[in-house]
């Protein structure tokens, strides 16, 4: 698997090693493709070796569900979704980005997927202060905005039918062109994860349910197959255009197979 490729890790050490400290390293890629495992093998690597490191995931500054239930309200039905640009609190991840970079120990959000909402506060693991790497993952790390002819035809059946006159879709392009740049402008190093292609994200999030489904229980809020083909959906559009754009700009591309297993690494 990814997070073991003994090549893989030696490309993100390289990266990590170059920079001057401390440093953020974006993992971008899509659902299910190992973002998380790999920071977090990584970090277990690097603190073993001495460095301070904290890991964020772009999930867990999703809005919490009474302010995404405000969007539903006031902009669009599918805002109630987490995940798409626009549900998350980027002030929040700015601010913990900068306290990180100055040196002070500092509470790390955590969003319970199982509750679909924010974690209490009083739960939050702090950061160590002055940390030499601060990881951080998620499956829109680094996407920048499509054109605005691009959000024209529908990419999927939830578009054509939930979305026909395109507002939610130029909500969520209009996200990521707005305060989305002054966080992701704070990556010092930005690497993809690269599917073949949205195909496999379906089993990739399926295997990530599961293993949601048996840390929290039965009876806890996971989604079940139609579900899921139905919340992807929400993340297609921007994804693809992740897949075909983020690999000329990325400062280290992993292109793996439809098993997660590196097949190629390129450094840029």
């Amino acid at each position: 698997m990814i997070r073991s490729d003994p090549a893989v890790v030696a490309a993100l050490r390289t990266l990590i090693d170059e920079a001057p400290k401390p440093m953020v390293l974006g993992i971008c890629g899509s659902q299910g493709s190992g973002k998380s495992t790999l920071a977090a093998a990584l970090a277990r690597e690097l603190e073993a070796d001495g460095k301070a490191c904290a890991v964020l995931s772009i999930d867990d500054f999703y809005l919490t569900r009474e302010e995404r239930k405000r969007l539903a309200a006031e902009v669009h039905p599918l805002c109630i979704t987490r995940g798409p640009p626009g549900t998350h609190d980027v002030p929040m991840a700015i601010e913990v980005l900068v306290s990180l970079r100055a040196g002070r120990p500092v509470a790390l959000p955590r969003f319970d997927k199982a509750r679909d909402d924010r974690c209490d506060p009083e739960t939050w693991p702090v950061a160590p202060s002055h940390c030499n790497v601060i990881l951080f993952e998620g499956w829109c790390v680094g996407a920048v905005a499509q054109p605005d002819e691009a959000l024209i035809e529908p990419v999927n059946v939830l578009e054509a039918v939930e979305d026909p006159d395109g507002v939610w879709r130029r909500w969520m392009n209009d996200s990521l062109s707005g305060l989305y740049p002054g966080l992701f402008a704070r990556i010092d190093r930005l690497v993809l994860l690269q599917a073949p292609g949205f195909e496999v994200v379906m089993d990739w999030r399926l295997q990530q349910e599961e293993e949601l489904r048996a840390g929290a229980g039965e009876g806890a809020g996971i989604m079940d197959r139609a579900q899921i083909a139905r919340f992807i959906q929400h993340y297609e559009r921007i994804t693809r255009y992740i897949l075909a754009e983020m690999p000329r700009r990325a400062d280290l591309v992993v292109r793996l197979d439809e098993e997660r297993r590196p097949v190629d690494i390129v450094r840029r």
